[in-house]
């Protein structure tokens, strides 16, 4: 079982979002995430990283699925509480997809309603979510110094993922 590895290359294109862009502050992009959420009314949302995830309980948008570090720019994150069903472990080190926190994504993506809480970093388990989640959820996740990405996993971004995931390194 093979994981995947950034590449120098990749890590640069890598900043351009997956999906839109929503710039601004925090209660900025999460007025647009609740809007966004009830007007799509989203199969799963499914929130990648602790910021973006903390925000949104805050702001009593309602996910399906977190995924967290407990790290906001590599310090301490400020907890939340998440009232899940269960809290799921996965260890993923930096610049890493490892298929066994794939593997736990696809089990909290078909349960829901969990907390999975990574040992590591989460911030390239997006690419995982987006290609786990079925069509019609929302993957959100941080840009670091502009806002949030919110993606609309289609047939469409899927196959853009499958590309960025296919251009990683395959590492044991």
């Amino acid at each position: 079982m093979q994981d995947y590895a950034i590449t120098e290359a990749l890590r640069q294109s890598l900043k351009v979002p997956l999906g839109e862009l929503v710039a601004g502050t925090e209660a900025e992009c999460n007025d647009v995430l609740a809007r966004v959420v009830a007007s799509e009314k989203p199969r799963l949302l499914i929130l990648v990283g602790d910021t973006v995830s903390r925000n949104a309980i805050q702001s009593n948008i309602q996910p399906s699925v977190l995924i967290v570090d407990r790290l906001e720019k590599r310090s301490k994150a400020s907890p939340f509480i998440f009232h899940g069903r269960k809290v799921l472990h996965a260890k993923n080190r930096a610049g890493r997809i490892e298929m066994r926190a794939w593997h736990v994504i696809e089990e909290a993506i078909q349960e829901g309603n969990i907390l999975v809480e990574v040992e590591g970093e989460e911030d390239l388990l997006a690419i995982a979510a987006v290609l786990s989640a079925p069509t019609g959820s929302l993957v959100v996740y941080g840009q670091p110094g502009a806002g949030i990405v919110i993606v609309r996993v289609s047939e469409d971004t899927r196959l853009n993922t499958r590309k960025i995931l296919d251009s990683m390194e395959r590492v044991d």
